[in-house]
């Protein structure tokens, strides 16, 4: 007689184990200890085997009977259903070994000794932030280009087309490697170019240098020789990473110095709803130095001739020409440094979009929104300011992801 849920639930262990027969060579097997498990009693070139197909409840009696019906298939074509089983097993124990993700691992050990600990981290995180969640698990051997024109445009999603492009890139890396090592036979990356899936922007706009040159920049802008105004100027935009038009406009009862806070209204704002810029120390630092020297005006940066006018849009370009970066960084280019650091440090998307004032707000929740993770971005905004006074000192060091 088939079993039902009732008697398996009733069945209680004895002193041996005690077989319920469900039918067609499938029983329940209750044993001393309590524990029920399933097995089906069947033979195979006149030889009794007995399969295991799981422990009750985590299979139940429908899921057992499914099992059967698929093992007796298999053993109705003339195969065994235990090897089958057993060669089914390690061949996805095979597909996780050449999976994506783990060739990318070998991949990054071979590759990493040449590269100093810090870049080699930034690559790991970048795999396992915008890599691994779309094809890591994929048998690399298996991965066509369209999965990762896929995983190129949900990076580029989120504004973010440098990371996309490096994404790419290293992933091309890993395919070549998985080639040289007989894990693939060919690069899908290849048959992608960037151009074909990243919206281009004026060469202006995107102008700026490498989060590598960084450092550099910095120690050049400490010593630059122009104007004292000027130099704060670069400084300051590089600790808060807002729109040149933003900087320049700055009003000094826009500033809580004493509260780490700079509040842009609505009306200068490229959004047209107000903005608030957590301040580092360096900041506030930078802010107090160069109130000594433009305190008298109302303006941040008043201009040359018109104190009642702010400086000139094109003064921090200029200034980076001729520290030797023509064609090369721009006062906005700090807004796409930032961006990319912060990312690849591993701070909150969300975060650094709210920071950067790219999130469209609408008019009824614009009040309520500007200030919405505000103690994170605050945190962030002072780890950026802790990492560009080590890159003016020459000490570089990494930033330290946040952990609450």
């Amino acid at each position: 007689m088939p079993l039902t849920d009732t008697a398996i639930k009733k069945a209680k262990p004895g002193a041996k184990p005690v077989k319920l027969s469900d039918g067609r060579g499938l029983y329940l097997l209750v044993s001393p200890s309590g524990s029920k498990l399933w097995r089906w009693k069947y033979r195979v070139l006149g030889k009794e085997k007995v399969m295991a197909l799981g422990a009750y409840p985590d299979v139940s009696l429908a899921q057992a009977r499914e099992g059967l019906d698929k093992a007796r298939k298999v053993l109705a074509a003339g195969s065994d259903p235990m090897v089958v089983r057993k060669a089914d097993k390690a061949a996805t124990r095979a597909a996780a070994e050449e999976s994506f993700e783990a060739v990318a691992r070998m991949w990054w050990v071979h590759w990493k000794p040449a590269r100093s600990e810090q870049h080699a981290g930034q690559v790991m995180r970048r795999f396992e932030a915008d890599v691994f969640p779309h094809i890591g698990a994929r048998p690399v051997a298996e991965i066509q280009a369209p999965e990762l024109v896929a995983m190129v445009k949900a990076i580029a999603g989120r504004g973010v087309n440098d990371l996309a492009k490096r994404a790419l890139q290293t992933s091309g890396q890993v395919f070549r490697y998985a080639i040289a090592h007989g894990l693939a036979k060919r690069n899908p990356a290849a048959d992608i170019r960037p151009s074909d899936l990243l919206a281009s922007r004026q060469k202006q706009n995107m102008a700026r240098i490498d989060g590598k040159e960084l450092p550099e920049l910095m120690r050049r802008i400490d010593a630059y020789q122009g104007t004292p105004v000027t130099r704060l100027a670069m400084k300051l935009m590089a600790l808060t990473f807002v729109r040149t038009s933003e900087l320049i406009g700055a009003r000094w009862d826009e500033f809580d110095l004493d509260g780490l806070r700079w509040d842009i209204p609505a009306s200068r704002m490229k959004m047209k709803t107000p903005h608030i810029v957590p301040l580092s120390t360096q900041a506030v630092s930078v802010l107090k130095t160069l109130h000594l020297v433009t305190g008298h005006s109302p303006m941040l940066f008043p201009g040359e001739r018109d104190h009642e006018k702010c400086m000139s849009n094109n003064t921090i370009l200029k200034a980076l020409e001729r520290m030797g970066y023509k064609g090369r960084m721009t006062g906005h280019g700090f807004r796409g440094v930032a961006s990319t650091l912060l990312h690849e440090m591993g701070f909150e998307h969300a975060h650094i979009e709210l920071q950067l004032a790219h999130q469209e707000r609408d008019a009824v929740s614009a009040a309520y929104n500007h200030a919405t993770y505000l103690k994170q971005r605050a945190e962030m905004m002072q780890q950026w300011g802790d990492y560009l006074e080590t890159c003016t000192s020459g000490k570089v060091l990494p930033f330290q992801r946040r952990t609450a």
